[in-house]
């Protein structure tokens, strides 16, 4: 699928792809892993309310998946300590596209993504782990809005980097 002005629009590695938030990719993919597959590894993971209604393609995208910040926090619980059912080097991939920043004071993962609620509304969303001095610390951001001209890209970013500031963190003092 092309998509105009985004970098979207070139072969991409998952990596890429899960850095860029390449939503076609992904939808590729699920059409390629298909839905009793993909069923099975929503159940396996107990994922939010486990509905793939819709198409395969869009099921996390049409508001009929729905998980909750506590049920994402405890995913990504899972995702550091390497304890969900696949692979550990597919664990480690994920991880790793989660990188966003490393340095001598903290290391910084996430994954953010956007979209709407069943009413329209836009919502952004911000998940995953900072480590300072060897010391995990989870979170999950999930922001909404009634402006529908709010673009969500990101503000869940903005809204948990200065959670973290005033809890004291980027300063490899935690």
């Amino acid at each position: 699928v092309q998509r105009p002005d985004t970098q979207w629009n070139k072969d991409l590695d998952m990596k890429q792809a899960f850095s860029l938030g390449a939503v076609p990719y992904f939808q590729e993919v699920a059409r390629r892993v298909g839905r009793d597959t993909m069923k099975y590894w929503i159940d396996t993971l107990h994922y939010g309310n486990m509905d793939l209604s819709g198409p395969i393609d869009s099921f996390w995208l049409n508001n009929t998946l729905k998980v909750s910040p506590d049920e994402q926090l405890g995913l990504m619980e899972k995702l550091y300590f390497d304890q969900l059912p696949f692979e550990r080097r597919t664990q480690d991939i994920v991880s790793e596209a989660m990188l966003k920043e490393d340095n001598t004071l903290y290391k910084f993962s996430y994954h953010a993504g956007w979209g709407t609620d069943p009413a329209s509304n836009p919502i952004g969303w911000l998940q995953g782990w900072i480590v300072e001095n060897r010391h995990v610390y989870f979170f999950v951001t999930l922001a909404k809005s009634a402006d529908k001209g709010v673009d969500m890209k990101t503000i869940p970013l903005k809204i948990t980097r200065e959670i973290l500031t005033h809890m004291g963190f980027f300063k490899g003092e935690k």
